[in-house]
């Protein structure tokens, strides 16, 4: 089972995952799941009539405006990072956020490194399982690891240009 650091109170505190990463070519377990988007089409609305709490996995080039209409009863999303250095689900972790109001968890995996915490944060992302083998304790001190911020973003920060106006 992956590490999953999720954001609790404005702390970065170890999880346990309640959810099981399903491939497309696997038999679907028991219990909570997560899906890729095309399965999550072919066999959600039959997972979810069953009382499963279900997430849907979504890659780079999947549009996060695919599941608009099932947000409400999707348990998470889970944005595949392939590397590190593809920023694009930054873009999809503010959409879910700030255009389409998705309150539940918006969970980072695949290649996620610490480097990347205070920025995933920022955007919306509140779950992480990190690929570096790094502990809670390091994301909370890189979360916190700058005090201005410079622009707005999903976390509501005040950014450094409000400050001076007090």
């Amino acid at each position: 089972m992956p590490t999953l650091i999720k954001s609790q109170g404005g702390r970065m505190v170890l999880a346990n995952d309640p959810f099981t990463h399903v491939d497309d070519d696997q038999e679907i377990p028991q219990g909570d799941v997560i899906l890729s988007l095309t399965r999550f089409q072919a066999e959600g609305d039959r997972l979810l009539s069953e009382g499963r709490s279900v997430g849907v996995r979504l890659t780079t080039e999947e549009e996060v405006e695919a599941l608009a209409y099932d947000l409400p009863r999707i348990a998470l999303v889970a944005l595949q990072f392939p590397k590190f250095r593809d920023g694009r689900h930054y873009t999809n972790a503010r959409i879910l956020r700030e255009r389409l109001a998705f309150g539940r968890e918006v969970r980072a995996s695949g290649d996620v490194l610490l480097e990347q915490a205070g920025f995933m944060l920022r955007c919306g992302i509140d779950a992480y399982e990190p690929a570096d083998g790094s502990t809670a304790d390091a994301w909370e001190r890189a979360t916190q690891r700058f005090r201005h911020v410079y622009q707005r973003a999903a976390d509501d920060r005040v950014p450094a240009f409000v400050e001076r106006e007090k």
